[in-house]
């Protein structure tokens, strides 16, 4: 075919090559639009996606915290089915001793009032010694934490008096079972209370008051609005005699231990007894019991405030007080009242103790060991006390 035939077939052919032009710009269009389409599904799908993810992760915290909140009731459910079990536990024990009924313990109401005017007619009168111990308190020479036993408050102490290497255990401050450990060693290596024997007491006690002196248990026992100070020999598992406490109107003597409305102490002069009554809401007051009788020998007004007090105990006839703080801080000596009036509250030291758990539930010195028995937010602690005499103060 010859040049001038080609140019004579390019004017026909041009309007079908644009024709296939146009074809396949909208065949792009299309297979464009339809790939815009495709992203816009995708994207919707994606943000439902998303959508029900986050919501299924809600739920699923949801479940989280509920399931956490049913161990929570499983746990509690599970800690009062430990009680339960304990309790039967000492009522079981209680079946096999076969310990004796309680006596009837009667109140002479003429013999108490006897002993009333008595004590305060040599009330706030100088003490005489019965001893010569002039030591105090000059610091705490070390801190040893033996283990977490019980609730966060109770008491435990050795006799103050007699030689036994018993321990015995109060837990909590409204209860009637005492749990003896046959010596430091089996308290301390053993945490179940069924290694322990067990003394079911006639009467519950309240607060954390109280002593064992010389074979006997002396503990508080709440009546009303009085207070008794019973007297239980350990041996016979008896109670031996018992004497409400000649004060009126008590109130808790301690302001940080609201349980306990007589601290029962021993020292080297023999039994003491920490009190406060409405009369002198203020402060504190302090007696010297008769341990055989219970009669109160001779009765004190103390200067020592009960406001952040959280334990006191007595050391060579002076009362010493421990302060503390409402939120706990470090406990320490603030307080002391010499009945002998060898020393001046002025003249004592400030003994501070080392910064330990919470706060003192109780305070118990043994005078035979020149140590303290403290219960601290469930934690069983000693102290070993520094003395010196009074003199060098």
């Amino acid at each position: 075919m010859g040049p001038w035939r080609c140019l004579l077939l390019l004017p026909l052919l041009a309007p079908a090559l644009r024709a296939q032009q146009q074809q396949f710009m909208e065949y792009v269009e299309r297979r464009l639009t339809l790939l815009e389409e495709r992203i816009s599904q995708w994207h919707d799908q994606s943000s439902r996606y998303s959508t029900e993810l986050r919501d299924f992760k809600n739920q699923v915290l949801g479940m989280l915290e509920a399931a956490e909140k049913e161990r929570e009731v499983m746990r509690a459910e599970a800690e009062s089915a430990a009680v339960r079990v304990d309790r039967l536990e000492r009522e079981v024990d209680y079946l096999e001793t076969q310990n004796p009924a309680p006596p009837c313990v009667e109140v002479d109401e003429t013999l108490m009032d006897k002993q009333v005017a008595t004590a305060k007619q040599r009330k706030n009168e100088k003490y005489t010694k019965l001893t010569d111990c002039s030591d105090t308190i000059a610091s705490v020479r070390a801190m040893k934490i033996l283990k977490r036993f019980g609730s966060a408050s109770g008491l435990w102490t050795k006799d103050a008096a007699g030689s036994s290497e018993k321990i015995y255990v109060f837990d909590g401050t409204a209860n009637d079972t005492v749990y003896v450990f046959p010596r430091m060693r089996e308290f301390t290596l053993f945490s179940a209370t069924r290694k322990a024997a067990r003394i079911k007491l006639p009467y519950p006690w309240v607060g954390t008051g109280h002593l064992v002196y010389d074979g006997h248990l002396y503990y508080i026992r709440q009546q009303g609005l009085s207070f008794q100070v019973i007297k239980f020999n350990l041996a016979n598992k008896t109670v031996v005699d018992s004497s409400v406490f000649p004060a009126e109107e008590q109130i808790p003597v301690f302001g940080l231990s609201p349980s306990t409305y007589i601290e029962v102490s021993a020292d080297e002069e023999g039994l003491w007894a920490i009190y406060a009554t409405k009369e002198d809401e203020k402060n504190m007051c302090l007696a010297k019991l008769d341990p055989a009788s219970l009669d109160i020998e001779q009765m004190w007004d103390t200067p020592c405030p009960r406001e952040n007090a959280e334990g006191a105990f007595v050391v060579c006839g002076a009362l010493h007080v421990v302060y503390n703080t409402r939120l706990p801080s470090r406990a320490r000596v603030q307080c002391v009242f010499d009945v002998s009036g060898t020393l001046a509250p002025e003249d004592a030291s400030l003994v501070y103790f080392p910064k330990r758990y919470g706060s003192h539930s109780s305070l118990k010195y043994s005078p035979r060991e020149r140590q303290i028995y403290a219960w601290d937010d469930g934690y069983q602690i000693i102290y070993r006390m520094e003395m010196k005499k009074k003199l060098e103060v």
